[in-house]
């Protein structure tokens, strides 16, 4: 009997069965669809409804001002705002695929609302065109719209959530009386090229327009005026309702499946595919469901006004007082309840019954379908799936437990699956959420987007229970509250509304209270965000927002704790721009790394700043070092050795260093050296004014006294030797081997013999030598005192004999074998050495 009952519902169609169960009783009052705009939103979405100001409609109790309001699919309100928007009728209302209501007025304007009937600024506007011609009809697809103008001009939106107004090609309607008698768009996901589709009814034929074509289909192909068009949700198949009352349905090369005709050639006040296997047409009393053949139809009856919904598995139907769901009979449910089934389901339901009334014959009905147990099983928690009915669902589900456990190779985790899928569909079709939707209509929406959906909505302990109860992260859920719990608790005092926050949000590893920091800080909670932040473990996410609130110091600290030295510049340089120099400076002083990571990076690129800081805190010795860097990086300019006028710059910020360095006591040295480099630079300056060479700033004393005696300017070199106090000694090295350098060996007797030289004549038998003048340097050799020495340098010119006399003089055998391995080619040289050894030897000198 119970099968009957479910199948007596049913509507048959050619050889499909149709049913349309109630799925709630609408639970506003007062509200007529005829007199009122519509907007639906698919997958059980929410209802927009507003009074139709095209329309001369009665007042009763209401008030003159219109208002939208916004209704669950059960008809419980959700949002009411007053609509006192301008800009000329409203010609068209749709919800986008996140929830956003978009409003489309007469002269172009776009006014987006939320669920909770908040208009989201800014306006936007379909542009200039729109609002001169107005729009006369809107065609929507799930993130986009296309509008008809009163000139025949079309105006696409591709997407609103980044809303650019664009003109399609001209169809070239020139008066009004050839504007479109209908108008349906292919959504672009579905074409090939990504570009938007618009279908249009002009004339005896379609229209086909995109953005840089139009294209006509007239003549045996489309068979006369065409008073409605709808494309299916994939765009592969077209319904035309035709002049004389016939609905033709079509591929998209315009070639006719099949054609029924209708009883009215009134075109139907709506149109829509139920699925993809029928179409359904609404009059003012009746629904006509027709296909997939014209040989049949199915009528439903109403006595009021209905609004027809698409959805990817049928059409839910909006009347005043009810909200039903048509759609095509699942084969496992016909199997299991179709009159006079023997199907294996069908005996599995029965003996279920059986078994609960005790009857034997539910052994027997096992028996006969053993073989296709699994298949039965499977049937019946499929058809248990697609039912809106709880209890139906759960005897469907107690039929497949019960096969189940006489089949060993099903797999028992899938009635545990259905089972949970089926929880979470019932807590949302519960009338105060109101999200009516098929299982179909879950799995391609997925779980994801719903819980999206229920937060949106605010229904939050609902999404916290699917998540948990799904296995999904509860963060998104949590985060969504606490931020619409700081919004909506603006008289709530801070400590007490953080207690409530944190016992929430503890529930969750890892969740980020920055972010519901900076929601708080955005709502003008600042107090309440630097409490939240206190306990955000993240220091990367921690410290942006405390820079945010307005707490330098804090997020200095946290940066500090750190380690992260990329945080602690970022606060450096957010606290630098934002303070004066002074406060800075007192802030970085008392944080040791702080001020340590300020002077790396002010020592590379702002050195001003940077002695500014040192004045500050009483760091002169460190003012000077700059100061005197600085002269050398003016010295490395290029221009500096041609343009003399730099030299005067540097030699000041030398003088400078070098007073900075006399007030402390402990830089007496650097201010001495400062101050002869100051005295050097200003002597090589005059040189290379007076020389017009560019050879001496930035070189030695010794190799400005050498390049001075090389020049011949013996005045200048000797003016260096007194002003720097340069020995006797370092003297006479560097005018020897200057004289030898240029080869004036005439100087370097001369010099040779002024005085009895202090260093010796071994700096001129190595100048004499290096310069490869070994007759130069006979002059000197035998001047050597020490009898080694003299011997080493007739070594070095080659001549053994003087070499030998002159270590046998020294008494010094070492000596003896070093010069015998220099003379090793040469034998007469190499006895020579061995005599003189075996000598020294035998007279017992080592």
């Amino acid at each position: 009997m119970a099968n009957v009952s479910v199948a007596a519902e049913w509507q048959l169609l050619i050889n499909r069965y149709y049913r349309k169960p109630e799925i709630y009783q609408m639970r506003w009052k007062h509200i007529d669809l005829s007199r009122n705009k519509i907007a639906c939103a698919p997958f059980g979405g929410p209802i927009a409804v507003i009074r139709d100001d095209s329309k001369i409609v009665q007042l009763y109790s209401e008030s003159a001002l219109r208002k939208l309001r916004i209704f669950n699919s059960a008809g419980v309100l959700l949002s009411e705002t007053v609509w006192k928007h301008p800009g000329g009728r409203l010609i068209g209302m749709s919800w986008t695929e996140d929830q956003t209501l978009i409003c489309i007025v007469q002269d172009g304007t776009i006014y987006r609302y939320n669920i909770h009937g908040e208009c989201l600024d800014p306006n936007y506007s379909m542009g200039k065109e729109c609002f001169e011609q107005n729009v006369i009809e809107c065609v929507f697809w799930a993130n986009g719209v296309v509008c008809l103008t009163e000139a025949g001009k079309l105006f696409c939106v591709m997407d609103f959530k980044e809303i650019k107004s664009f003109k399609l090609g001209d169809v070239g309607i020139e008066a009004e009386e050839e504007l479109p008698h209908c108008m349906a768009v292919i959504d672009p996901q579905y074409i090939a090229s990504g570009n938007v589709r618009v279908l249009l009814g002009i004339g005896e034929g379609i229209v086909i327009v995109d953005e840089d074509e139009v294209t006509h289909i007239e003549g045996e192909k489309v068979q006369g005026p065409v008073q409605k068009i709808s494309v299916t949700r994939d765009g592969n198949w077209l319904a035309c309702f035709m002049h004389d009352g016939r609905l033709v349905v079509m591929n998209m090369n315009f070639e006719a499946l099949f054609q029924y005709q209708c009883e009215s050639a009134l075109p139907p006040e709506q149109m829509v595919w139920c699925a993809m296997d029928s179409v359904l047409l609404y009059w003012d009393d009746m629904l006509l469901l027709v296909g997939p053949s014209s040989e049949d139809s199915v009528r439903y009856i109403y006595d009021e006004p209905v609004f027809l919904i698409a959805e990817c598995d049928g059409v839910r139907i909006l009347s005043n007082t009810s909200m039903e769901f048509l759609q095509m009979v699942p084969d496992s449910t016909v199997s299991i309840f179709k009159i006079g089934s023997t199907s294996p389901a069908s005996l599995l339901f029965d003996a279920l019954d059986h078994f609960d009334r005790r009857s034997a014959k539910a052994d027997e009905n096992l028996r006969l379908i053993k073989s296709a147990l699994p298949e039965a099983v499977e049937a019946c928690i499929d058809a248990a799936g697609h039912e809106f009915d709880a209890s139906r669902q759960q005897t469907l589900l107690r039929a497949a437990s019960y096969g189940q456990a006489f089949s060993s190779n099903f797999e028992r985790e899938r009635i545990q699956e259905m089972s949970k899928t089926l929880r979470v569909l019932n807590a949302v079709r519960n009338p105060e959420i109101g999200i009516p939707l098929s299982i179909q209509q879950y799995k391609t929406l997925t779980a994801p987007v719903l819980i999206a959906r229920l937060i949106n909505a605010h229904q939050h302990l609902l999404s916290l229970r699917i998540s948990e109860y799904l296995g999904m992260n509860q963060e998104v859920v949590i985060m969504h509250w606490a931020c619409a719990k700081i919004t909506a608790s603006s008289a709530f005092p801070d400590a007490a509304l953080l207690e409530i926050l944190l016992d929430k949000l503890r529930l969750c590893k890892g969740i980020s209270y920055a972010a519901v920091a900076a929601h708080a800080d955005k709502s003008g909670r600042r107090k309440l965000a630097a409490m939240l932040v206190e306990h955000e473990p993240r220091s990367s996410k921690q410290v942006p927002l405390l820079l945010s609130i307005g707490e330098e110091d804090t997020a200095l600290m946290k940066a500090i704790e750190s380690g992260d030295t990329d945080l602690v510049y970022l606060v450096l340089f957010h606290i630098w721009q934002k303070r004066p120099a002074l406060e800075f400076f007192g802030t970085i002083q008392a944080r040791p790394l702080a001020r340590d990571m300020f002077i790396t990076y002010a020592r590379c690129y702002k050195h001003e700043f940077l002695k500014d800081f040192f004045l500050s805190t009483g760091q002169l010795q460190e003012v000077a070092f700059l100061l005197w860097k600085e002269s050398w990086e003016r010295g490395r300019n290029p221009m500096a050795s041609k343009g003399s006028p730099l030299h005067g710059p540097r030699i000041k910020l030398i003088e400078k260093s070098h007073n900075l360095f006399a007030e402390t006591k402990e830089n007496t040295f650097e201010s001495k050296a400062a101050e002869e480099h100051a005295k050097l630079l200003r002597i090589q300056h005059e040189l290379e004014v007076a020389t017009k060479q560019a050879i001496f700033v930035d070189s030695s004393i010794s190799d400005t006294i050498r390049t001075c005696i090389v020049l011949g300017n013996d005045k200048f070199a000797s003016k260096v030797k007194t002003e720097f106090k340069v020995s006797e000694k370092r003297w006479y090295w560097l005018k020897v081997f200057a004289l030898a350098t240029v080869r004036n060996w005439d100087a370097l007797e001369k010099f040779s013999r002024e005085k009895r030289p202090p260093v010796g004549y071994r700096p001129f038998v190595e100048a004499c030598i290096e310069a490869d003048e070994k007759g130069e340097a006979l002059k000197y050799i035998p001047k050597l005192a020490d009898p080694g020495e003299r011997a080493e340098a007739y070594a070095r010119v080659g001549m053994a004999k003087e070499a030998a006399d002159a270590a046998s003089q020294a008494k010094d055998g070492e000596l003896l074998g070093r010069l015998r391995m220099s003379f090793a080619q040469n034998t007469a040289a190499s006895s020579l050495f061995d005599t003189l050894r075996d000598r020294l030897s035998f007279q017992g000198v080592p």
